[in-house]
């Protein structure tokens, strides 16, 4: 059974820094792309950041400058670094990944609280 698992949220003040991380676990052949997405009360979840296997990266305008996605191939680990956060970047924050099994999936983690206070 695949499984993806987020740590590193929590709450921090304007301006200030987290590192989230998401590691997934179980069999599987290999992993392709791998993003973290956002999802802040009462609006649609959102894609942050994404990155190939191979290493291209793309960011949400939002985050540009501020967030950098990286991944550990090794440990089938993806990275969110965020850096000068602001208050709108509080949200629940969701791993997700493209895995292969059997077939490619589509897989999410359970979510990591982001709090931003100003």
């Amino acid at each position: 059974q695949v499984q993806l698992v987020e740590s590193g949220g929590g709450l921090v003040q304007a301006g200030g820094s987290l590192r989230l991380s998401c590691a997934a676990s179980g069999r599987f052949f290999s992993i392709n792309a791998m993003g973290w997405y956002r999802q802040a009360p009462g609006k649609q979840r959102e894609l942050v950041a994404a990155i190939t296997s191979g290493g291209s990266t793309n960011y949400a305008d939002s985050v540009k400058g501020r967030f950098t996605i990286s991944r550990d191939n090794a440990k089938n680990t993806v990275y969110l670094q965020m850096n000068s956060l602001k208050p709108e970047d509080t949200a629940v924050y969701y791993c997700n990944a493209q895995i292969r099994t059997l077939l490619t999936g589509n897989y999410w983690g359970q979510g990591t609280q982001v709090t931003v206070s100003s």
